[in-house]
């Protein structure tokens, strides 16, 4: 490299940024390549809608249904979404307009640090509290009967691992509105919750969206936490109270032990491929939201 002249640095450098701005553009679409051609085998012998819409998994008798793995993601998905949303967007509201620069710049560490616990340590959390919390205390008071290892479970453990994923974004949008719309509405005499309500939250509500919605493809894909309350059992859950089985779960417990079966092997990774095109819708559209939230 210090055999070249300045010019020829230049191009050597400018080629390397292309190449590693080419390959980061191109890499969900290698990634759905491989997943696809790894998948072919369970695609050419089934039909896309008897795989996703059949209710039965028996994979040694060639019956590969991924209704209850699906229905069982989306349950504990939007279960802890509708935990984690008010959570955190109240926090978020509170931090950047209620209280002293100094609170935040105290909140951002302790935020940092849940965000940085590995999921298994969010999963033994919920077998060693949540669980027994459930089956001891709010089943029977609720006069249910349950073990613990539920919908409702992985649903509490999961809305705690997102929330500060959620609320850092939640943060730096309502930190990105400009002072003065604050101060305009305030001078004509809105009171505080008048100017959050009416103006900021107005102004932040796509980005509010979009967050909510990095929030659900981040949860969609969780897996160890999840896995290890979530009770693991193939059927289609009743209430959050039944034990259910998601996509993520799924390929964690099967994987290792299933890759010298083709078919079972081509299963899995059909679910991971349906892992990824979920992903990327959710990453879409909130795309779409950002972008349309940096226009005004």
């Amino acid at each position: 490299m210090y055999l070249l002249n300045r010019q020829q640095r230049h191009v050597v450098n400018y080629s390397w940024m292309i190449v590693s701005l080419l390959l980061v553009a191109f890499l969900p679409f290698f990634l759905f390549l491989g997943l696809y051609l790894k998948s072919f085998l369970l695609l050419h012998d089934y039909s896309l809608v008897d795989l996703i819409f059949s209710r039965e998994w028996r994979p040694s008798n060639g019956k590969f249904g991924f209704y209850p793995f699906i229905v069982g993601s989306v349950w504990v998905t939007l279960v802890a979404m509708i935990i984690t949303a008010p959570i955190c967007l109240l926090t978020a509201i509170y931090v950047t307009q209620y209280t002293k620069k100094y609170f935040l710049r105290i909140m951002h560490p302790a935020i940092d640090i849940l965000a940085g616990i590995p999921s298994v340590v969010y999963g033994l959390w919920g077998i060693l509290v949540v669980v027994p919390f459930i089956s001891r205390y709010l089943g029977p008071w609720l006069e249910i009967k349950t073990m613990g290892y539920s919908i409702l479970a992985a649903s509490l453990v999961l809305s705690i691992m997102i929330i500060p994923f959620v609320l850092n974004i939640l943060i730096e949008i309502f930190k990105s509105i400009p002072t003065e719309l604050k101060e305009a509405a305030l001078s004509l005499g809105a009171t505080q919750w008048q100017t959050v309500k009416s103006v900021l939250l107005r102004k932040a509500m796509p980005g509010i969206i979009a967050a909510f919605g990095f929030g659900l493809a981040r949860a969609f894909g969780e897996t160890m936490a999840v896995l290890m309350v979530v009770g693991n059992v193939v059927r289609l859950p009743k209430s959050l109270f039944d034990p259910g089985y998601t996509l993520p779960a799924l390929i964690a417990n099967n994987y290792g032990e299933m890759m010298s079966i083709p078919r079972y092997d081509s299963a899995l990774m059909f679910a991971a491929l349906l892992l990824l095109i979920v992903s990327l819708f959710f990453n879409l559209v909130m795309h779409f939201f950002i972008v349309k939230y940096n226009k005004y």
